[in-house]
């Protein structure tokens, strides 16, 4: 695991046996940065989880590419098609001949809005559904949370990392590997935080049936937890995270930011803006 001292964005980090995370991050004032990860799987049969973000496609691919050559990627295992996972599936299709897309027919037809997918090159794994990649046994697996009615979380039975896709969800003061890096607070806090804003409809849920939902996911008894959204979990704040994320439907909604915050951040930036200094007369 690297520590915050060698932690750079777009610079891959391993988290497990031949698994490593993508990190880029958005600053998102006045909440700090959210996380914007993706994912590779070096084993027998190398497997791209999600695509990344098309602002950083060169870096991305740059990034992708240093851990495994695209001629050997065999799977893409696409969560859900929203733009921060989805963002450079045509150019990793392109540059990975050699690739089947793992997806669903909803995305695809979602995604047809911008392009046109090649169904000749995909294979549907659904919630449930698992795949034998060469050396280990991959599960999809609908999270407790999501913000896409396609989304898939994907759990590798042989390292027990669990990519959790938008669930766990969380805002951080600075990009990091890791949640280790978190006070208690900043930790419960994001995660009531995160969870909310992306998934705003699980006030309306009722606690109990939500929280064997959630059980159920929890007993995939994943040793690692990452997703887009999220740095990585392990040990005591994976079930910290299943504890936060019970309490969820009992907390009120987030409330958003209005015009009135705007206005207020708007007036912030221009008073710290330089006013020009009047030129000396003669000049």
């Amino acid at each position: 695991m690297h520590t915050m001292e060698t932690f750079n964005l777009l610079q891959p980090y391993k988290i497990a046996e031949e698994t490593f995370v993508i990190p880029w991050a958005l600053e998102a004032p006045p909440v700090g940065h959210f996380p914007m990860n993706s994912m590779v799987i070096r084993g027998a049969e190398p497997v791209l989880v999600d695509t990344g973000a098309p602002a950083v496609r060169a870096q991305w691919l740059e990034a992708a590419w240093s851990i495994v050559d695209p001629l050997n990627v065999r799977w893409i295992f696409l969560t859900h098609d929203d733009r921060d996972h989805a963002g450079n599936l045509l150019a990793v299709l392109a540059q990975c001949p050699n690739a089947t897309l793992l997806t669903t027919w909803f995305s695809i037809g979602r995604m047809a809005e911008e392009w046109e997918t090649p169904i000749n090159r995909c294979r549907f794994m659904t919630d449930g559904d698992t795949i034998d990649v060469g050396d280990r046994t991959l599960v999809a697996k609908r999270p407790p949370l999501y913000d896409n009615p396609t989304t898939r979380a994907l759990f590798d039975s042989k390292t027990r990392v669990l990519w959790a896709v938008d669930t766990f969800a969380t805002n951080v003061p600075t990009p990091m590997p890791d949640v280790e890096a978190l006070s208690p607070d900043e930790f419960r806090d994001g995660q009531f935080f995160g969870g909310r804003l992306v998934s705003p409809w699980v006030a309306l849920l009722d606690g109990e049936k939500f929280g064997t939902v959630v059980d159920d996911f929890q007993r995939l008894n994943a040793e690692a937890v990452v997703g887009c959204h999220c740095p990585v979990l392990q040990g005591a704040k994976i079930s910290e995270a299943y504890d936060f994320l019970r309490r969820l439907p009992e907390i009120p909604p987030w409330t958003e930011f209005t015009q009135a915050d705007l206005d207020q951040w708007m007036a912030i930036a221009e008073s710290s803006v330089p006013r020009e200094q009047p030129r000396p007369s003669g000049t």
